[in-house]
């Protein structure tokens, strides 16, 4: 069932703790922390929360699960250098009484959490960031929200407990494998969860269903998938920000200004969005769109001639496979094929 949280059953449920354990706590993670916080502080005030851009995000656009027993209240995050720390306190300095910022730290924050997300980079795990002396205990009983680029949950375990079998599954915790995407900033991300074997429990994956639907629209898949699924949500936003830039370059190459060819190239991209989400099929928008002999059809000709689809297809193919193995450790991945 979906409906509207409103504040006072928020306050009802606040007792949870999240960790963001990542080296620099970059553009992702801080996008993510961003949009959780920025959706609870909406919640409480029951207005819709601005965006760094000044707009709002509809309620509407935004899928309201009922909210599990335990929902966040307070936030850690676990970065190395003062670099690091200042741009969390200048990135989200109108939420700083609700995080805690931790340096060098990673295990005191893990031991405070009862959530931990995993926002570092795959290579981040040969570091050692999660083999310090401990870690297995304060990691135990907890969800770990993994959002690692090609970096399985078998990885992951291998990683923290080795190949040995002495840690039961009563003594692990329990990796949750996501990829969400830089949208999660103004609560847009198209999220995707793989399923968990075995099944999560109904509340731990009512918490992780509810807090990533924070920060945008969520999916489940299967893990083979999620690689796939990296290439599309995880890089795809700079994919559609290359080809926006382009159709606006086409347009200030006509004499259009450089300022109005962009919001009008973005909000033609996100109104074709929103009728291929409304259940308009790509194909028939297009074919309605371009009239026998007309202006449409002649550009869509060029951009046929010069393969922009192939190439867009192939994009998504070759990041899929870079994801995989960036998760295997390997380094120069995009190197000549």
């Amino acid at each position: 069932m979906l409906r509207q949280v409103d504040a006072a059953s928020l306050e009802s449920f606040i007792d949870t703790t999240i960790a963001f354990v990542d080296h620099s706590l970059g553009t992702l993670g801080i996008a993510i922390l961003s949009g959780v916080l920025n959706s609870l502080s909406s919640l409480k005030s029951s207005d819709p929360s601005p965006s760094p851009a000044g707009t709002t995000t509809p309620a509407a656009q935004q899928e309201e699960y009922d909210p599990p027993p335990r929902v966040p209240s307070r936030f850690i995050a676990c970065v190395t250098g003062d670099a690091s720390a200042k741009r969390v306190k200048d990135a989200l300095s109108s939420h700083l009484s609700s995080i805690t910022i931790l340096q060098r730290q990673n295990l005191k924050g893990i031991q405070q959490a009862d959530v931990v997300i995993l926002a570092c980079k795959p290579k981040n795990l040969k570091d050692g960031i999660l083999q310090e002396s401990g870690m297995r205990q304060a990691l135990q009983g907890k969800i770990l929200i993994s959002i690692l680029a090609g970096t399985s949950v078998e990885s992951l375990e291998e990683n923290i407990y080795g190949l040995t079998p002495s840690y039961g599954e009563e003594d692990r915790c329990r990796i949750v494998r996501v990829m969400p995407n830089t949208a999660s900033l103004i609560r847009s991300s198209m999220t995707v969860i793989a399923d968990s074997e075995p099944s999560l429990s109904s509340s731990q994956a009512a918490l992780v269903t509810w807090l990533l639907s924070r920060i945008g629209r969520v999916v489940h898949l299967p893990p083979y998938m999620m690689d796939a699924a990296t290439a599309l949500c995880g890089s795809g936003p700079a994919f559609f920000a290359l080809f926006l830039e382009a159709m606006a370059d086409g347009a200030v190459a006509m004499g259009l200004p450089r300022a109005q060819a962009q919001i009008m190239a973005a909000q033609t991209m996100k109104g074709t969005a929103e009728m291929v989400q409304n259940g308009q099929h790509p194909a028939l928008l297009r074919e309605q769109v371009c009239t026998p002999g007309g202006c449409t059809a002649g550009g869509l000709q060029v951009l046929e001639d010069g393969k922009v689809r192939a190439s867009l297809a192939t994009g998504i193919r070759t990041a899929s496979v870079a994801a995989s193995r960036l998760g295997r450790g390997e380094q120069g991945v995009n190197g000549p094929r």
